[in-house]
Parts: structure tokens; C-alpha cells; sequence
């Protein structure tokens, strides 16, 4: 894993870009009118917060991985840990290409697992199914395993 990744959902962008940018001693590296992003490299971190959320808090965590080999080592992990798992494949979200998979933790919690192939000029889309796992019904991104999209990212 190269960098951890968390997106947090904000009532109010502008004060908490201030906020976050005071505690991590910088701006964003990326900033939008509903986005910021920090690419922190102590700790690795990829951090965003968006105004997309249904409610505010913790959106989901994840990692960005540098290549596709190491994202398929990770996807081959979390099916080791019976993770129902939803396949985006080549997927535009967050100001972004990616390739991408989603997972739930136990608790409930979703996870991303990317690599970034370069950067867009409008949030995303709603992402494509190119294989989903029976459970669970409802995915991370709030696209049911039946193919209804809702979200990209939240």
C-alpha cells in the first residue's frame, strides 16, 4: 500500500479547507467549489473532503496504489478475507481516472482501493459495473449490486 487514503463529507468547504490546511501546514494540492484534497507525504496520506456526502463525517478510507499489479495484490487479498467486492474497473470520480474496487469492512465501513491515471476537469460519473459479488446489496458507493446508480464517491 502507497498511501492511505480517507474522504470526509462537509457541511462547509471553505472552513474546513482553513482548518485542514492550518493542521496539515498546507493547502490543497487539489481544490475545487465541492472538493480539496491533500497529497501529504508525512504521513502518506491522500486526504479529501468533499460537500457531496449525504451527511457530514466520514465518507469511506481507502488506499491508492502506484500501479495495477499492486492494486490486483490487494484486490486478491481482500477476496482472501471473503470480501465482497464491486469492480468499477477505469472509473471517473473525485477529479480523477482511476481504476478502482470497492469493499465493506465488518463494521460496515467502505473502503476504496485505486490507482490514479490522471486528473479531470469535472467531479465524475457514475461509475460502470463490470462485476459485482452477491453480497453486500448496497455497495460503498451507493450503486446497488442490480446495476442502479446513484454516486460516484459518496
Amino acid at each position: 500500500m502507497k498511501r492511505f487514503h480517507v474522504h470526509l463529507s462537509v457541511q462547509d468547504l471553505d472552513t474546513n479547507i482553513r482548518f485542514y490546511s492550518t493542521l496539515f501546514g498546507q493547502a490543497p494540492s487539489r481544490q475545487e467549489d465541492d472538493y480539496a484534497k491533500w497529497m501529504l507525504d508525512d504521513p502518506r496520506i491522500n486526504f479529501a473532503i468533499s460537500t457531496r456526502g449525504a451527511s457530514s463525517g466520514l465518507d469511506h478510507f481507502g488506499f491508492q496504489m502506484d500501479d495495477g499489479e499492486e492494486l490486483a495484490q490487494l484486490r486478491k487479498r481482500a477476496c482472501d478475507g471473503d470480501a465482497a467486492i464491486l469492480d468499477e474497473g477505469t472509473t471517473q470520480c473525485c477529479y480523477a481516472n482511476s481504476e478502482k474496487h470497492w469493499l465493506m469492512d465488518p463494521q460496515g465501513l467502505p473502503w476504496e482501493h485505486f490507482v490514479t491515471m490522471g486528473e479531470i476537469r469535472h467531479f465524475g460519473k457514475p461509475p460502470a459495473l463490470t462485476e459485482t459479488v452477491d453480497t453486500p446489496t448496497q455497495t460503498p458507493t451507493g450503486t446497488s449490486v442490480n446495476g442502479t446508480q446513484k454516486t460516484c464517491c459518496g
